[in-house]
């Protein structure tokens, strides 16, 4: 076991299966030093726990917990790609999109969910660039969606 995946299940967390793509992408792929992640939804087991939006049938605390779930899956889409989570260097950039409600303005506050997960497991190497946008639906009506950009050790 990865130590990466060591600190995962000191937090009580496990490496879920990678997601199966929606459509025609792949769930990441491995340009030079960088691993890209496609969009992450919080699927578990297979299916979203919740839909809606944010600010209207979700509650900001929900999805900021939906959103550590899309980090997590992110991380697994990372291993499926580099075979061992203790390749990261340093996630670099993540990319946060929260189905928001007409007035929901929180949208940073739920992507710390992601931001926070990555930092729980990854220390250091977890702190990276971000964004964190709103928009009117995400695929499934899923409330979050995270895509993560690491570079690996050389």
């Amino acid at each position: 076991m990865s130590a990466v995946e060591e600190k995962l299940a000191e937090l009580g967390l496990t490496l879920p299966e990678v997601v199966p793509p929606l459509a025609s992408y792949q769930p990441a792929v491995q340009s030079g030093v960088y691993v890209y992640t496609a969009g992450q939804l919080p699927m578990v087991e297979g299916k979203l726990p919740v839909t809606g939006k944010v600010g209207a049938e979700v509650t900001a605390e929900e999805a900021k917990e939906l959103a550590r779930t899309c980090a997590l899956n992110a991380l697994a889409a990372v291993k499926s790609v580099t075979g061992d989570l203790d390749r990261i260097a340093r996630v670099v950039k993540v990319v946060g999109f929260v189905a928001s409600a007409a007035d929901f303005t929180g949208q940073p506050g739920v992507v710390n969910g992601a931001s926070e997960l990555l930092g729980e497991v990854l220390g250091d190497k977890g702190v990276h660039a971000r964004s964190a946008v709103g928009v009117a639906v995400l695929p499934l009506d899923a409330p979050v969606e995270v895509e993560i950009q690491v570079e690996l050790v050389q």
